[in-house]
């Protein structure tokens, strides 16, 4: 018997596609950076969450807190900042930890370096909370940040003569105590420093009378001749009156 020797070529056949299967390939949604009039506006965005977090665990009004950082470290770019992730200035004191040595009041005094920026933070908390001199700031409101700038200046943190006012102008600039707001919701109360915190004092004029100055500031005659030394009711156009006493101890 003779056997053919011709070779049978395989058939090869191509599954369909099934096109339930297929894998779709999501391009990449685009997402547009922030744009930032300065750096400090970058700034706040970027530690305004830690600030805040600070605030509810601390009680150190978010608004204070981004301002010292803000003033500190140069809105992020101070060396110290950079280098160490020291947004406060905090020198070394006891420190154990990593340092870097700064010019400052002296020539290279010692400086707390941290791993990260929320370090800072943290420690700059605990530096308030556990040191006596600053113990009157967490009597104040926490809506008082012209009280709270005041009062840091006051117990030692800068030697800045104009520390408060630097401050104050940062929170009001940039809108801080919306952060404290935030923070507080219901419980927050725009905070308006009492007059009584200073001496408040009328120029009389023609026509002017104790009772109707009296009238005017809501005390009584009375009051009015005591705080003034008052003997009786004359008064003299010009004359400058005493109508709210400081408060201040």
């Amino acid at each position: 018997m003779l056997f053919s020797c011709k070779s049978r070529k395989g058939i090869v056949t191509k599954k369909p596609r099934d096109a339930s299967k297929q894998v779709e390939v999501k391009q990449e949604e685009k997402v547009t950076p922030k744009v930032y009039a300065n750096n400090t506006e970058r700034y706040i965005d970027t530690h305004k969450s830690t600030a805040q977090q600070e605030m509810s665990l601390y009680g150190i009004p978010a608004s204070i807190t981004l301002a010292q950082g803000i003033l500190e470290s140069g809105s992020g770019k101070g060396r110290l900042s950079v280098k160490a992730n020291n947004h406060f200035g905090i020198k070394c004191h006891e420190w154990t930890g990593k340092k870097i040595y700064h010019d400052d009041d002296k020539k290279q005094e010692c400086f707390r370096k941290y791993k990260d920026a929320k370090y800072s933070f943290r420690d700059h908390s605990l530096f308030l909370t556990e040191r006596k001199r600053y113990s009157k700031l967490f009597k104040l409101k926490k809506e008082d940040y012209k009280g709270w700038a005041k009062g840091l200046k006051a117990a030692g943190y800068a030697t800045d003569r104009k520390y408060p006012q630097k401050l104050v102008s940062l929170i009001e600039r940039y809108e801080l105590y919306a952060y404290d707001k935030e923070v507080m919701g219901d419980d927050y109360v725009k905070y308006d420093n009492p007059v009584t915190q200073e001496r408040t004092t009328y120029k009389v004029l023609k026509g002017d009378t104790l009772y109707s100055i009296s009238r005017k500031y809501k005390i009584t005659v009375k009051e009015l001749q005591n705080i003034n030394g008052l003997n009786d009711t004359a008064l003299n156009i010009g004359q400058v009156l005493v109508v709210k006493p400081s408060s201040k101890n």
